[in-house]
């Protein structure tokens, strides 16, 4: 073609099928090549609970969902401009997001009768009808795979598995994505078995060359790079970042780093990210429950590591009493809870906000632990960070309410100079710090910091800090087992005190009211903040004036929050839930916070969010 591509400003797409047609490799490498071009981009995956799902039926389709674009997003975009679908289910499953005039392109190889049933179809949705409304091309991907491969002797059954390949080199014919990258990946990826490689290969360049050389696309487009600060970048996802900046603050504070886990879906890969860092003093510990995950925290704080354990809500439920243990023994540890739909196993692979006010009360007695909760992908790192200064500052476990949208979606992350992280300082007790009744030198476990109500952290074996062990409570100051009810107070108001005294760390909120005028106000917090933003400058576009706050830290909230609430005529709070958030805000500051809750599985849609400011302005 001699016609130069067209220009668009963002796009989203959304490839299905299969959860064995490699929809997830398909769009992680076509994301890849778009932050390498420089795109701005946000992702969505999307995959069944099941392993291996029936092949063909609605259950297992497996869809990876990305928006790029040359402009700064905070979302993967409401709906898809274009869908590629794999198989009839694909399409099923997916067709009914679209708006009118969005494309499809299909692998029409497989519609064949037995597919078609297996995905609900009465009749043939490419041929009834029933797909007016969309522009639909028709791409015969599998047929044209098998031939790519044939002459190189790979089987027809063999070369198939390839055909996310052909679909890949097509979407990065038709949005000019350079190829380079892409074939040197698959000759590195593949190069232990050359028929694989080939059959790759060979696919993706079919697929590339059919929208090349076919006069099914009149135009193909290109979106510029989005303008970036200048950097390094990676293309992260929260569970990675999470972990990286787990293993930044370790070294910058030259303390181990110890990860007690039991495998959960979506938080299995912090713990699969961690376990390839020994050379940094990482040791990961695969426990044989998540009860056995938390204590073997426990034990590493104790023996003065960075202690952490990685669970999602199931596990979070068993972790609850260790959790109170660590309460008790006022120790450094981080709880990660990459949030998934519930009650019991719910939806492993879907995204919701619904633990928090686990987080926050979920374990009996006075047991106050601070909670915070990362934004983006990307502020996993930051918020990992912050999670251990606190721990480490104030010797207490800390929550981080992380979820299953930010675990698997990426974006573009300017990579930190590892030295302008500030160390955190463990301050270990070396020796005794008071006198026993006769005057000698004594060590008191329970003798706090005035400042931060923290107590010493006590590694060990080191002679003259032998201390009492243990969930029974302790005398203040000596850690003598002690059960008088005086001094049960007294703890439980010291612990309680302690965390409260967090907010001294906590940044004020900062509004972001670009008018000055807007009368109401939106506030968020954890993984809503990029649909929501994204929400809230489709009204500002409409000429709405809105405010938005967004929480990271959610117990102690921000000293000035109460009087920002108190400050707008109308308060809503986008979550995926029934309404945690606003609960604790209304009984909190005693202002009429209203809900916007969704509990799909699925994020807010920027749509869903700008409806709700229109309802409640």
């Amino acid at each position: 073609m001699t016609q130069p591509p067209s220009p668009l400003s963002s796009v989203v797409l959304r490839f299905a099928g299969d959860s064995g047609d490699g929809m997830q490799l398909t769009g992680e490498r076509f994301t890849t090549e778009s932050a390498v071009f420089g795109n701005d981009l946000a992702t969505l995956p999307d995959f069944p609970a099941e392993i291996r799902a029936p092949a063909g039926t609605l259950g297992g389709v497996s869809a990876f969902q990305v928006q790029i674009s040359d402009h700064d997003i905070t979302s993967a975009g409401d709906t898809p401009d274009v869908l590629i679908a794999m198989n009839p289910a694909g399409l099923r499953a997916n067709v009914a997001q679209l708006e009118r005039g969005a494309t499809i392109i299909v692998n029409v190889d497989a519609f064949d009768e037995r597919a078609l049933a297996k995905a609900g179809y009465l009749e043939n949705p490419l041929a009834d009808g029933s797909l007016s409304a969309f522009s639909v091309f028709e791409v015969p991907m599998t047929s044209l795979t098998t031939a790519a491969s044939e002459e190189v002797g790979v089987k027809p059954r063999d070369a198939e598995r390839s055909k996310n390949f052909f679909a890949l080199g097509l979407v990065c014919w038709l949005y000019s994505r350079p190829i380079e990258n892409i074939t040197a990946w698959i000759d590195k990826r593949f190069a232990k078995n050359d028929l694989v490689r080939q059959a790759n290969y060979r696919a993706f360049r079919a697929g590339y060359d059919f929208g090349e050389t076919s006069e099914a696309f009149a135009v193909r487009y290109e979106i510029a790079p989005a303008p970036f600060a200048p950097g390094e970048y990676a293309n992260i996802t929260g569970n990675t970042a999470l972990a990286w900046g787990l293993v930044a603050i370790a070294q910058r504070s030259n303390l181990p780093l110890f990860l007690g886990s039991y495998p959960i879906t979506p938080a299995s890969d912090i713990l699969h990210e961690l376990s390839k860092h020994k050379r940094f003093g990482v040791r990961t510990f695969q426990a044989e429950d998540e009860i056995a995950a938390a204590a073997s925290a426990i034990g590493a704080a104790y023996a003065g590591s960075l202690a952490v354990t990685t669970t999602s809500g199931p596990g979070l439920d068993l972790k609850s009493e260790a959790i109170g243990l660590a309460v008790a023994l006022e120790l450094p540890m981080i709880i990660v809870d990459v949030q998934r739909g519930g009650p019991s196993t719910g939806l492993p692979t879907k995204v919701e906000q619904t633990d928090l006010l686990h987080a926050l009360y979920g374990r009996h007695g006075e047991s106050p632990v601070p909670v915070l909760a990362p934004a983006t992908p990307g502020d996993c790192f930051d918020t990992a960070i912050e999670a251990a200064r606190i721990a480490v500052k104030y010797r207490t476990p800390v929550i981080v309410l992380s979820d299953a949208y930010l675990a698997n979606g990426t974006e573009p992350w300017p990579i930190p100079d590892p030295l302008s992280i500030d160390p955190i300082d463990p301050d270990f007790a070396s020796g005794p710090n008071a006198t026993d009744a006769e005057g000698n030198p004594a060590f008191w476990p329970y003798l706090r910091n005035p400042e931060t109500l923290a107590r010493p952290w006590a590694v060990p074996g080191v002679a003259g800090l032998e201390h009492r062990i243990g969930g029974l409570e302790k005398a203040d100051k000596t850690g003598a087992v002690a059960y008088d009810g005086k001094n049960h107070e007294v703890m439980t108001h010291l612990r309680a005190d302690k965390v409260a005294g967090v907010v001294a760390d906590i940044p004020d909120v900062v509004v972001d009211d670009p008018s000055g005028a807007a009368r109401l106000l939106v506030v968020t917090w954890g993984g809503t903040y990029g649909p929501v933003a994204a929400g809230v400058r489709r009204a500002r576009a409409r000429s709405v004036n809105v405010a938005h706050v967004h929480l990271r830290h959610l117990n102690p909230l921000p000293a000035n929050l109460g009087e920002i609430l108190s400050s707008y005529s109308t308060v809503i709070s986008p979550e995926l839930n029934l309404g945690q958030l606003a609960s604790v805000l209304r009984s909190r500051y005693l202002v009429d916070v209203k809900t916007v809750s969704k509990v799909q599985g699925a994020p807010f849609r920027a749509a869903e969010i700008d409806a709700a400011i229109e309802e409640y302005r």
